[in-house]
Order: structure tokens, then C-alpha cells, then sequence
């Protein structure tokens, strides 16, 4: 035997690695394994001198590339002197540690092929690649800006995969242990396993004996960069070298084959069934994930829950150059720009994400012959994806002392002690809390956790606040926001669309609702309308708002039915009268607020907040910073952006619902307060005008530019996620909301 001072590092781990497989009766002298056991300590010691070469031979040696061919030696014979290797790459090998306690946690294979320094630095689930191949743009919503919407099919895969994501996810490690030793040997053949030589025994035999299944199995590679969650692996087991069924020797992997369950069906193709390409490329990332960890693995099945059948994918070199191809792909898409919608895919009706999408609106407004400048484009090819109205309602609360609180899945609001009424969770868009209304920790932290917005408001009406989780995660509309906001020239391009929307709805109110409308006002607002297009700067298009408003409110007394006219029309609706109250009257002879002094005014007012507040939860769920507007500008406390949004909304909403409470005599002059000089509604009158105003929100319109119906919640939601795509680059310009 060599000194220990003076042999080389691969020949002393040798011999340590030697002296650990040979048995007790190898150490006493031959036994009746004793062509095994030489045959093991031969095995091992030709592993570790391949492995690890004597550091007088140089400290780096050439390693195989993942499309290396290799012949692997025959047998326990010497190792061949010479490789056969298509390509190499130098690369330093780090040390390795063969000590019994840290044996288990050597490094994997994977580790050796690719320089730490060419590792990606982001880890790409195999799910995400699964988008990728679906549809490249709904994996840079999921993946990049991290938004998912929950739809009933993304629920129902959920429901079925309970089971599956119940398993610990346990697997046996992919080098097989020595027979009483419980040691880890090397895995052989990493380039065999790469091109897949050896056929699948997995699934030749349809008895389960001798298979593990192990369950919601995690694993990554870090030469991909993929990690997946693997429904199901099946273990073959129980090859034991010189055993019945005996497949490979001691150093072989274990093979293993994952199976991914679906809930739909699968590609009927000319020969029978096939996987769609997206599954495909996600059981295809799976299977070289666990080829990377040392298993064997040739072939992976999909097991399709509508119509129970499983379909096999045999994993050959050709996939396996694909999927890598297919995550290069995917990176790429990650560090650019988002993709553009589909065209006309039957995908996009069944997309959770459609509502956010929006393929064929965006197409429509990006293509250059939509001049989406004009009022009408043309709407060729617009299906509507999204629904027309939300089945979700708001929750308004103005009765002082309420308390609300939650209960399993329901808000319960108490009087005191009194039970007054339960509401479903999901049944509540936002909720709108008016004065000295008190709500449980409890409740809001399911609101929040639920996504649902809790407002907060004066008695008068005074938006002062807003309680709302913080699921949204996306920042970069919010940097494309802050970078334009700064630019005077977006700023001004965007405003001249604001303001010339406004102008314009004011004036189509005026025709639709004024007993006679002048033709000289109306010819006023054409031109004020006119001008806000081609104003120069900000302060201009100010100049040209305030003429606007000045015309407008001049003729708003004239969209408002006399009390007398009504009461010879609706017998029994005469305002009865009490003398000592003042009376109260619905003549309007100009705009004033902060505060309101005159019944229209406050309505006006109340309107106006409750539209602020819907333009601010709008801009939330958008993703944007409702504080950092176009038009308005900055000011402490004050939400720009939601400004901005409400101009165009104002008559279309807001003064529409003061209108119909006056002309229909939802509320009456009896409705009405006064406290010094400010006048609002009592809490009678405002429980009607909310109902009124929601009445006006969920009201289906048909879309000028899309041609389908929409409510205006829907609306408003809908022209932000348009001014998103403005700041975002999709779509080149703003187009506001104009009714006919």
C-alpha cells in the first residue's frame, strides 16, 4: 500500500470507498460471494478513478455537454482510454466528498455538466411552460405579472387533483442501495439516459406489482431551470442484479415514468389519440427533470379524466430538444414585451384571463386601418368574451350604529344585538361604509383576503378612504406610469381624449334629456369639443373643460320635470307639506359644492363621490396608482388618476342617476337636511339613491366601438384596461366612452 502522505487524493478515496463495500466476510477471507463482492469493490473503484483523477493530471477535465455520446464501459473492466464525444466543454470539477455521512448529499450529475456561472438566475415551473406552449400570452400574464383569475374550469381542475396534491411527495432516490447497507452508489449512464436507449418496463406490464407510486413529487434542474410538481411517479422496483426480471446491475438508475392527470380529453389525431402540445411539453419537462436527477425515464402517460384514458409519450431525443428549445423560448418571452392576443382562437372564449386579455378589442384598436381616433371603428371580428355584468352587488351601510361582522362565509350586520341581515361573501363586490358604522377585524380580513374593497365615507357623502388586500402584484403598468406621467406630452395626449369625451357625452345628455335643447348651446359643446382635440397644453384644455361646464350647467335646469308636471301625471305623489321644515325645491340655477347648498347640488355631489370611488377601485384592479393621474395633477391626497377616468363617466353616470331620482321622484324635497348652509339627503333619501345609482351602473349599454353589451361597471373597467394598453404600448391611442 501506498504512504498516506504521498498517494493521490482519487487513489486514498478508492480505497476508503473499497474498504466501506467490502462485507465482513470479504475482510475475514474468501466466502461464497466473494466473485460479488470483487466484482462491487471493482465497480467502484473504476467510478471514483473516472470521476475524480489524481490531481498531478491536471485540475480540470474535458465534461460532456447534455448531448455528449459516450460509450459506457462494459461490465467491471477497465474504463476505455479513449471517449467517444461529440462535444466538449472545459469546466473545473469541485471537489467531492465520498464520507459515509455525506455520501446521500452529494452533488447531482446535473451540477456537474453546467458552470454555476450559466445557470438561469429564474426558475420556470413546468406549469408555466405549459402556458407558454398554450398560448404565449397568457403565460406572461400568469408567469411575469402574476395575475390569475379562478374560473370554473381552473376550480374544477382543483377539485379533481385533491387526491393527487394530497401525497407527501416521496420518492426513492434515484441510485440504488447496496442490500443491508442502505449506502448510495454513482448512477451510471447519464448520457444513455439523455438519449433514452433503453426501452420503458413501466408500463409493458399491466400488473402493478413491483411499481411505487409516489405522489405530488416537487423536483427541479438546475441545468433547465425548470422545477415541476408531478401528480404521479411510477417506480419500477425490485431490480436486483442476478434477480428474476433483472433489468440492470447494482449502478443502475431506477426507472420511473410521471403521469399528469387532465380533466378534459384527449387530441384525436389519425392514428388515435395524441397529447396536445401543451401537455406534451410539460410531461416532456418533467421527464428530463427527473432524467437530470439520475432516474431513467422513458416515457411519461396523461391520464385524461373526460374520457379515462391514459396516452403515453415516449420520451426520444426529438422531444427532448424541443422542450429545451420551448424554455429557451419562454425566457426570452419573460424578458421582452408581452406577446400580442391570438387571433380569432377558439381558446380565448374558456380563458379565466379573457377579461383581462382582451384579444380581439386590442386587436381591433391596434391594427392601423381601426383608426381608433374616429368615434365608431368599424368592430369586423369583435366577439364578446366577457360578460355583460357581474353577478356580484355592493354592499351599502348608512344606518348609524350598525356593527358588521362575519360568520363561516357570511357578513352579518347587527343593530346592537339584532340580527338585521346576512349577506353571502361572494355575492359582494365592494363594500361602502357611510359614518359610524363599525366592522370586525374578522370580517375585513376575509375582505381583503377575498379581494373585496371596503370604502369608507362621511355622513355628507365625503370619500375619505379605502380598505383593500393586496393580491395585485404586478409593477411594471405601475413603472410605464410613473415614466409617462412625467412626459408632458402623453399627459396632454391623453387629457385632450378625457376632456373631449366628457364634452361630447355632455352634450348627447342634453339632446336625450332637455325639453328643447338650444341649438346654440349645442353648437357650443360641438366646438369646445372640437378645441379640446387640438389644445396645446394642459392650461389651454382647463380653459376649454371650464367653458364647456359653464354651457352645459346653464341648460342642466332644463332636464328637470317640474314638480307640478309630474303630480297632475302620478296621482297620490303630491309632497305632503310640514311647517316646520323648510321647503326644499329642485330648481338648479348653477353649480356649487363644498359644501352643496340646494337639494341638486348635493345630489351632484353624492354622485360624484360615489363615481370617484368606483373609478378608484377600477384603477386598483387594473394595476395602477390611482394617485398619479394625466389630467389632474398631482396633489396630496387626491386619487388623479381616478379624476381622470371619471370625466367621461360623469354625465353617462353620475348626473344620469341625479336626473332619474328627480324626474322619476325616487326622492323628494322632504329628503333633504340642512345644517347651516350645507344641505344632504336624510338616511331614507340616500338608501334610494344608492339603489338608484347601483340601478345605473349595472344598466347595459351597447358598446360604440365593440358593439356588444356592457354594463357601465363594466365599461369603466374596460376603458382602463384600454388605457392600460395605451401606456403599455399595444394599443396606440386612448378612444373614451361616447354614447350615441
Amino acid at each position: 500500500m501506498n504512504d498516506p502522505d504521498t498517494s493521490t487524493e482519487s487513489e486514498r478515496l478508492s480505497l476508503r470507498a473499497g474498504n466501506r463495500l467490502a462485507t465482513p466476510s470479504d475482510r475475514r477471507g474468501q466466502a461464497p460471494g466473494e466473485d460479488r463482492g470483487a466484482a462491487i469493490r471493482a465497480k467502484a473503484l473504476e467510478i471514483l478513478r473516472r470521476e475524480i483523477p489524481p490531481l498531478g493530471q491536471g485540475q480540470s477535465q474535458a465534461v460532456q455537454s447534455p448531448t455528449s455520446k459516450v460509450q459506457s464501459p462494459e461490465g467491471g473492466g477497465p474504463a476505455p482510454q479513449s471517449e467517444e464525444v461529440t462535444t466538449l466543454r472545459s469546466q473545473t470539477i469541485p471537489a467531492l466528498d465520498f464520507r459515509p455521512e455525506t455520501l446521500d448529499c452529494a452533488a447531482p450529475p446535473s451540477e456537474l455538466r453546467t458552470p454555476h456561472s450559466a445557470l438561469p438566475t429564474q426558475i420556470l415551473p413546468a406549469r408555466m411552460l405549459n402556458e407558454f406552449v398554450y398560448c404565449p400570452r397568457l403565460f406572461y400574464y400568469e408567469f411575469v405579472e402574476s395575475v390569475f383569475v379562478e374560473s370554473g374550469d381552473t376550480l374544477r381542475g382543483k377539485a379533481l387533483h385533491r387526491r393527487v396534491d394530497s401525497g407527501k411527495g416521496d420518492l426513492p432516490p434515484a441510485a440504488k442501495k447496496t442490500e443491508g447497507r442502505g449506502q448510495k452508489s454513482e448512477v451510471k449512464g447519464q448520457d444513455d439516459l439523455a438519449l433514452g436507449a433503453a426501452p420503458s418496463t413501466i408500463n409493458s406490464q399491466p400488473s402493478t406489482e413491483g411499481v411505487i407510486h409516489s405522489r405530488s413529487v416537487q423536483m427541479g434542474s438546475d441545468r433547465l431551470g425548470v422545477s415541476a410538481k408531478m401528480d404521479l411517479v411510477a417506480v419500477r422496483t425490485g431490480m436486483v442484479p442476478g434477480g428474476p426480471g433483472e433489468t440492470g446491475d447494482l449502478f443502475s438508475a431506477l426507472e420511473v415514468c410521471p403521469v399528469d392527470y387532465k380533466a378534459g380529453a384527449p387530441r384525436a389525431g389519425e392514428d388515435g389519440n395524441e397529447l396536445w402540445d401543451a401537455d406534451r411539453m410539460q410531461l416532456g419537462a418533467q421527464a428530463l427533470i427527473l432524467r437530470d436527477n439520475g432516474y431513467t425515464c422513458n416515457e411519461g402517460v396523461i391520464y385524461y379524466r373526460e374520457t379515462k384514458q391514459r396516452v403515453g409519450l415516449p420520451i426520444t431525443p426529438e422531444l427532448a430538444l424541443w422542450v429545451e428549445e420551448r424554455i429557451a423560448a419562454a425566457r426570452q418571452a419573460a424578458a421582452g414585451t408581452i406577446p400580442p392576443p391570438l387571433v380569432a382562437s377558439p381558446k380565448c372564449p374558456r380563458c379565466s384571463l379573457v377579461t383581462i386579455c382582451l384579444p380581439d378589442e386590442t386587436r381591433l384598436l391596434a391594427a392601423p386601418a381601426s383608426q381608433p381616433s374616429t368615434l365608431n371603428p368599424q368592430p369586423d371580428g369583435v366577439r364578446r368574451l366577457i360578460a355583460a355584468r357581474d353577478d356580484s352587488r355592493a354592499l351599502y351601510l348608512s344606518t348609524q350604529g350598525l356593527r358588521m361582522g362575519r360568520k363561516d362565509e357570511v357578513l352579518q350586520i347587527k343593530q346592537e344585538k339584532a340580527l338585521v341581515e346576512e349577506v353571502r361573501i361572494n355575492d359582494v363586490s365592494h363594500v361602502a361604509l357611510f359614518g359610524n358604522i363599525q366592522i370586525t377585524t374578522q370580517a375585513i380580513q376575509t375582505l381583503c383576503e377575498q379581494e373585496v374593497p371596503v370604502t369608507y365615507f362621511s355622513m355628507g357623502g365625503w370619500f375619505y378612504g379605502l380598505t383593500r388586500g393586496h393580491e395585485l402584484k404586478n409593477v411594471f403598468l405601475r413603472i410605464e406610469q410613473f415614466r409617462l406621467a412625467c412626459d408632458p406630452a402623453t399627459c396632454l395626449r391623453l387629457a385632450r381624449q378625457f376632456v373631449q369625451g366628457k364634452i361630447r357625452n355632455h352634450r348627447t345628455l342634453l339632446m336625450r334629456n332637455h325639453l328643447e335643447a338650444p341649438p346654440a348651446t349645442l353648437l357650443r359643446l360641438k366646438q369646445y369639443a372640437e378645441a379640446a382635440s387640438r389644445a396645446e397644453s394642459i392650461e389651454s384644455l382647463l380653459g376649454v373643460e371650464g367653458g364647456a361646464a359653464a354651457a352645459y350647467f346653464e341648460q342642466f335646469n332644463g332636464m328637470i320635470k317640474a314638480a307640478d308636471e309630474l303630480d297632475d301625471q302620478l296621482p297620490g305623489l303630491e309632497v305632503p307639506t310640514v311647517p316646520t321644515q323648510q321647503v326644499f325645491s329642485f330648481n338648479f340655477h348653477g353649480r356649487n359644492r363644498r359644501p352643496p347648498t340646494d337639494p341638486v347640488n348635493a345630489l351632484l355631489s353624492l354622485a360624484y363621490s360615489l363615481l370617484a370611488k368606483d373609478c378608484l377601485l377600477a384603477a386598483l384592479a387594473v394595476g395602477f396608482d390611482p394617485y398619479v393621474g394625466f389630467y389632474h395633477q398631482p396633489r396630496f391626497g387626491r386619487a388623479a388618476l381616478a379624476l381622470d377616468l371619471m370625466e367621461e363617466f360623469r354625465p353617462l353616470v353620475a348626473e344620469s342617476a341625479v336626473l332619474t331620482c328627480i324626474n322619476n321622484r325616487v326622492v323628494s324635497e322632504n329628503d333633504f337636511v340642512q345644517a347651516g348652509q350645507a344641505v344632504n339627503l336624510t338616511a331614507a333619501g340616500r338608501k334610494r339613491f344608492f339603489q338608484t345609482y347601483e340601478q345605473r351602473m349595472s344598466a347595459l349599454l351597447t358598446h360604440p366601438i365593440f358593439d356588444y353589451k356592457v354594463s357601465y361597471r363594466r365599461a369603466l373597467e374596460l376603458q382602463a384596461r384600454l388605457l392600460a394598453k395605451v401606456l403599455t404600448g399595444e394599443i396606440p391611442e386612448y378612444v373614451p366612452l361616447t354614447t350615441r
